[in-house]
């Protein structure tokens, strides 16, 4: 970890770096560590689910700024020209799998701001980072009672019909999400790269996130107590520092 953490501030020491969705709980992290390791951060955050509070420890520092705006109406005139050298893309709708199924139409709101904030780092010579989701994965690989099935970036897609069975309609706009990113690298010649990120738990999580509801169903005696399907399958929790770790490697060096 130590070698890790040293290669990683010497990357992004004085980068400029964009992180849209960055009051929110993972982001919030993203834009600390990146202060952390000297780089200047530009944030953009409609604060919808995200908390200025969240950025406490940083929002007072020349080297960070904060910009509201919602990036379904476009993105902030403030920031257009801005020159970056990595955007990563957190911004969304989203929350925990009772909120994502009870809003599922919401959802689609994804698409118009994964097309924004791609489609302005398009024209930049940076490096684009989209937070996609475990949810682009097929659920039948994460059905068995028996076997971990880990997964793999090969077992979801558009390159085989087996691949493109995601977890819902968030399964289905994140996956999409890394079409356009893409799709759209592709077109204009820059970089991109989707991560797909696995439920983060840790501090500054709200109650609509996983491991919170699941300790409030604990709380209210529920019986039966859903986890996941059976309650025999296996699931992932990454620690969202360690997501974070990950976010940082994959926009850290400038190869394809």
């Amino acid at each position: 970890m130590e070698g890790s953490e040293k290669y990683l501030e010497s990357a992004y020491a004085g980068k400029r770096c964009l992180v849209t969705g960055g009051a929110s709980f993972i982001g919030s992290h993203l834009v600390e560590a990146l202060y952390k390791m000297g780089s200047v951060v530009t944030v953009v955050d409609d604060f919808s689910s995200g908390r200025l509070s969240h950025l406490s420890e940083v929002v007072a520092r020349p080297q960070v700024k904060v910009v509201e705006a919602d990036l379904r109406y476009g993105f902030p005139r403030v920031i257009a020209n801005t020159d970056v050298d990595v955007v990563f893309h957190l911004a969304a709708v989203h929350g925990g799998r009772g909120y994502i199924d009870t809003y599922a139409s919401a959802m689609f709101d994804n698409l118009i701001i994964d097309r924004t904030v791609m489609g302005w780092a398009a024209q930049s010579s940076g490096i684009l980072i989209h937070a996609s989701s475990a949810c682009a994965y097929p659920t039948y690989l994460q059905a068995a009672e028996t076997d971990r099935a880990l997964l793999d970036e090969a077992a979801a897609g558009f390159d085989d019909p087996q691949q493109s069975f995601p977890d819902g309609t968030y399964g289905w706009v994140k996956l999409m999400g890394e079409l356009q990113a893409k799709t759209i690298a592709q077109s204009h010649g820059c970089r991109a790269r989707s991560a797909r990120i696995f439920t983060a738990y840790g501090e500054r999580e709200n109650e609509s996130h996983a491991a919170i509801a699941l300790i409030a169903k604990a709380l209210l005696h529920m019986d039966p107590y859903p986890i996941w399907g059976t309650g025999q399958q296996t699931r992932n929790f990454t620690y969202v520092r360690d997501t974070v770790t990950g976010l940082l490697l994959l926009g850290s060096d400038d190869r394809q």
